[in-house]
């Protein structure tokens, strides 16, 4: 445990912010996008982003979401075809390129994150479902609940809607929502299996889908530390009894230090030190190797160069296929 804190300490100063030379065809909160014919380059940085702010960078962070992503996408397969092809570095995957839908179906198997945080009374309305005002904080819904958002541009946060809006906004139509949500389910299914299995709860988590043609294709990441919500199983029932907060190992525990300082997306975002830094790395490297259950070995070193030639190498075979 000291060696991988250590480790995380000596890549502070090799965190990877984003790809220049070239320039990505698309760059989001975390991800820089590279395009080569009916193929995309999807490359994870080290940034971080909460509450559809970029905070700045988490050492490994990058390779250790690729790792999940691509663990994760493998099992995928057997529920719904995937957009994923091959991964030729550690925090970049090769994938078919889809028409993305603009939609995420956040999938909830228990009250907690942004519902948590919203009036009781009111909890779930935006979504077009109806939570009981007396569940308790942290607690297990009777089923799981499919609660949308919007899938906006880079600086503008994500809307609430329900599905029947996905579909009168002209966003989806309804063949391809009813395929949508079928998959959702089934995934967040076999996540919550697989998680129990390893000794954890899958909470929640985002499902992003596109098309090729008429077939729904799941793309992104899947069940990582960016996308959901993981808690320890062992200690969650004592905690509860305790009125205390599950154990986390995902991004929640940096949107709990934000909201202490203040900061829950208006304004400007605090700094984050070091510190903080490392432990949201370390706890995503352990739940990492808890999911897999296989330890986790990154690439050291100058990660920029590293990435960089594997973009020019993905862009260089495009020039010498065309």
């Amino acid at each position: 445990m000291a060696a991988n804190r250590q480790t995380l300490r000596d890549a502070l100063h090799h965190t990877l912010t984003g790809v220049d030379d070239p320039a990505p065809g698309y760059r989001g909160k975390v991800r820089d996008v590279f395009a080569r014919g009916d193929e995309l380059l999807l490359v994870a940085t080290d940034r971080v982003s909460a509450f559809d702010v970029v905070l700045g960078t988490i050492p490994l962070k990058g390779q250790l979401l690729t790792e999940q992503a691509a663990f994760w996408l493998e099992k995928a397969k057997d529920v719904i075809e995937t957009h994923l092809l091959d991964r030729p570095d550690a925090q970049a995957m090769r994938v078919k390129k889809t028409q993305a839908i603009p939609v995420e179906l956040v999938v909830r198997g228990y009250l907690a994150g942004s519902l948590l945080r919203e009036p009781r009374e009111t909890r779930g309305h935006a979504y077009g479902v109806l939570i009981d005002p007396a569940l308790a904080d942290h607690a297990a819904f009777p089923a799981p609940l499919i609660t949308p958002t919007t899938k906006e541009a880079v600086g503008v946060h994500d809307q609430a809607c329900s599905l029947a809006e996905i579909v009168s906004s002209g966003r989806l139509p309804q063949r391809h929502l009813d395929r949508c949500v079928e998959a959702a389910l089934a995934l967040f299914r076999m996540g919550q299996a697989h998680a129990a299995a390893q000794g954890l709860l899958l909470v929640d988590t985002k499902y992003e889908m596109g098309l090729i043609g008429d077939r729904v294709v799941l793309i992104d990441e899947i069940h990582t530390a960016d996308s959901s919500r993981f808690w320890v199983a062992g200690t969650y029932a004592e905690r509860l009894r305790a009125g205390q907060a599950p154990d986390m190992l995902d991004k929640e525990r940096l949107r709990r230090w934000l909201i202490s300082r203040g900061f829950s997306g208006q304004g400007a975002p605090p700094a984050l030190d070091d510190d903080v830094r490392i432990d949201l790395a370390f706890h995503y490297w352990e739940l990492t190797e808890q999911v897999m259950g296989r330890s986790f070995s990154p690439e050291l070193g100058d990660a920029a160069q590293r990435v960089t030639g594997a973009v020019r190498a993905f862009l260089g075979d495009a020039r010498r296929a065309g």
